[in-house]
């Protein structure tokens, strides 16, 4: 009888609480920057709720907040500098660049010859 009533009960796991990403006296709003910051990745994209561990009220309140931001242009849209470097062009364009080269030359030595 005692192992029977063994197999049934549980071993309690002790598990470490975590701490909420935003704290009680802090307030959501576009104008709070180091507090909106946190919860944008580096792609300027608004993380979700569950990496945030946010609840609904809170993630519905802090994306206004950022969206807000974003339209007074205090925060901005993309946050990748890479895109507004000049690019580099591909293999693909490259050979076609020259390829239309050649040709042009090609065409202006069959000009000059049949003159």
């Amino acid at each position: 009888m005692e192992k029977s009533k063994r197999l049934f009960l549980k071993s309690k796991r002790s598990f470490r609480r975590r701490l909420p990403p935003i704290q009680s006296g802090d307030r959501i709003d576009y104008k709070n920057m180091g507090l909106i910051s946190r919860f944008i990745s580096e792609q300027g994209k608004i993380l979700s709720r569950r990496v945030n561990r946010f609840t609904l009220k809170q993630q519905r309140l802090i994306t206004i907040a950022i969206k807000q931001a974003r339209i007074l242009s205090s925060l901005p849209f993309l946050n990748n500098e890479k895109q507004f470097e000049k690019s580099k062009s591909t293999a693909r364009t490259t050979t076609f660049k020259k390829n239309r080269i050649k040709k042009n030359r090609i065409k202006k030595i069959e000009i000059q010859n049949s003159k």
